[in-house]
């Protein structure tokens, strides 16, 4: 096959930030930030976006990238040396639309040319300047952890598919007592309805098999390149491995040259191969949405 082709998204997979992940790591990085402050949307008329959290004393200006009809202004606010970077909104929930993802995304991956980010959902808005700062001074600790967890390190995807009926013909020639249930029905007379449901269990669990076998594989080939990675679900029929990578910049192109050595090792399979991201699968950032009560 040809060499797997790395790829930054394009719209389809621009609304990675606007999904929930699901899947167990392999050997994910632990790195969550739970119970942190609450990002309010009532109420006044203009808020601060985050899109991201990085490590910096200083206050910084990206430009003009930010969501919006007309991108705004991305800048930070600081807290010690740690900084959120945010722009200005309009206090309301903002739709994952292709633009505004695509915007969210564009902020994180101009950020992270220079900076270990850690990305927030995408729609996270602040009503205040102060509620950031509190959001940071509350959670400086943790942040202070993941940044160290994440400094100098990018994530990847890969996806790997094959094709169901080229695989059951490989199947079919491997194993014998499947090629002669197959034989069997197309001789028989009358009914084969129980013959093809034993037909069809044994060529699920040897496809399952087989695509177990292959992605421990491949999860194995690219161990020593990787820092951690992630499981996610597959999607549809054809796609048997969906799975992120946290990778140190100084292994970046050996982590290429290894998923290309892998593509070609195995013909039969179609390897789709994303990134640098932000690590979006190997940081989860969760904000619980409480207010601190009232009158106390």
């Amino acid at each position: 096959m040809p060499e797997p082709e790395k790829k930054k998204r394009g719209a389809k997979a621009a609304s990675r930030a606007a999904r929930t992940k699901e899947g167990a790591g392999a050997r994910a990085l632990g790195a969550e930030v739970p119970g942190i402050g609450a990002p309010r949307i009532d109420g006044g008329t203009r808020g601060k976006y985050v899109y991201c959290i990085i490590q910096s004393g200083e206050a910084l200006r990206f430009g003009s990238l930010g969501i919006g009809a007309e991108p705004a202004d991305v800048h930070t606010v600081n807290y010690k040396d740690i900084a959120a970077v945010v722009s200005d909104t309009p206090i309301e929930v903002h739709d994952p639309t292709r633009e505004n993802v695509l915007a969210h995304e564009r902020v994180n991956e101009t950020v992270m040319r220079k900076y270990t980010v850690i990305p927030m959902s995408f729609g996270t808005v602040f009503k205040t300047r102060e509620d950031i700062v509190e959001l940071l001074r509350s959670a400086y600790d943790a942040f202070r952890d993941v940044l160290m967890k994440m400094e100098d390190k990018l994530e990847f995807g890969l996806k790997v598919l094959w094709d169901r009926e080229v695989m059951i013909r490989e199947i079919e020639r491997a194993d014998e007592d499947i090629r002669n249930l197959k034989g069997q029905i197309g001789a028989q007379k009358g009914s084969t309805y129980f013959a093809r449901m034993q037909y069809g269990r044994l060529v699920d669990a040897a496809l399952q098999s087989m695509s177990e076998k292959y992605v421990a594989e491949i999860f194995e080939a690219l161990r020593d390149v990787a820092v951690a990675s992630r499981a996610n679900k597959p999607i549809g029929d054809k796609m048997i491995m969906n799975a992120a990578f946290l990778v140190s910049r100084d292994k970046e192109q050996a982590f290429d040259q290894r998923v290309k050595q892998i593509g070609a090792k195995h013909d039969k399979l179609t390897f789709k191969y994303t990134g640098p991201w932000p690590p979006y699968n190997l940081v989860n950032i969760r904000l619980k949405l409480e207010r601190a009560k009232e009158g106390k």
